[in-house]
């Protein structure tokens, strides 16, 4: 993590979501000076360890930077499971048994390397979540502490490597082979307040691009346009507990108009084919799903 407090993470919701069934918990906390680091130290849990990092921004192209700082943190830990969990992440408290449960349940079986979990991607506010093909519908996020794994890419989630050297070389590595949980990710990336998401935005985008991009792609508003987007569904369903004070304190509005959607024919036609039937086509899928 770092500047979750200027870039509005629910950075601390994030880390006492998943505490209570956590041996320890390694916090990679990066240069910044707006109060996250302090905010971390203020959660009083003798289970967190912060490591101070520096952000090598020669790394920032591709997300390089962030799989960086995961495996920073990820080399601190010596226990036979790992619970990634990235500031914008919460799980619900009614979960937290699910998933302990699953870990027991697969922990004698060396096979299962890893546990799948389902997402909700809420945008533009806490009343919306983005269901079409260019948000990810199921990630890896607790996985066994094995030789060799590295977290993948932008950090979005793991594979394992032959050796340091080839993980370095920039080789693909090897898929994890998981198993489902039915505990749920709450992902807030996109419901924040406006002018706090442009900032936000303006700044991760280096993280992908480089200046030239930028230049050419990230306009001048104030605001970001939650507006551009292709598709939304309402969400009425329950927050964790950690997140209803967010929840009720919403103090910018948004409401999705289907007739507004930003969606080009194909994907429109993809999207309609994958809620008749449930599939979808070209899924890019990070992990082996085991059968039951």
């Amino acid at each position: 993590m770092r500047n979750g407090m200027e870039f509005g993470y629910p950075f601390v919701e994030a880390i006492k979501s998943i505490l209570p069934i956590c041996d320890t918990f390694v916090v990679a906390v990066g240069d910044c000076n707006d109060g996250t680091r302090e905010a971390i130290v203020n959660i009083r849990s003798p289970k967190i360890r912060i490591i101070d990092t520096v952000w090598d921004m020669n790394l920032r192209e591709g997300g390089k930077i962030l799989a960086q700082q995961t495996n920073l943190a990820l080399d601190e830990l010596k226990t036979d499971w790992c619970f990634y969990i990235q500031g914008d992440e919460v799980i619900h408290e009614a979960d937290l048994p699910k998933v302990k449960q699953s870990i027991l349940q697969y922990d004698a079986d060396p096979a299962v390397e890893g546990l799948l979990f389902p997402w909700l991607h809420f945008w533009g506010s806490y009343h919306y979540i983005r269901t079409t093909r260019k948000a990810y519908r199921q990630e890896v996020r607790v996985f066994r502490n094995i030789p060799g794994v590295r977290s993948y890419r932008d950090a979005q989630g793991f594979r394992v490597y032959s050796s340091a050297k080839a993980y370095e070389a920039g080789e693909k590595g090897r898929k994890l082979h998981v198993k489902k949980t039915p505990a749920t990710v709450y992902h807030y990336g996109y419901a924040r307040p406006p002018k706090v998401m442009k900032k936000k935005d303006s700044f991760f985008h280096r993280m992908w691009h480089d200046d030239e991009w930028l230049k050419k792609n990230i306009s001048e508003q104030e605001h970001f346009e939650f507006e551009k987007i292709d598709w939304l569904e309402p969400y009425n369903g329950p927050h964790p507990a950690l997140m209803m004070p967010r929840v009720k304190a919403q103090d910018w509005a948004f409401e999705f108009r289907p007739e507004q959607s930003h969606m080009n024919l194909r994907n429109r036609l993809l999207f309609r084919l994958e809620k008749l039937t449930g599939y979808r086509l070209g899924e890019y899928k990070n992990y082996i799903l085991l059968p039951d």
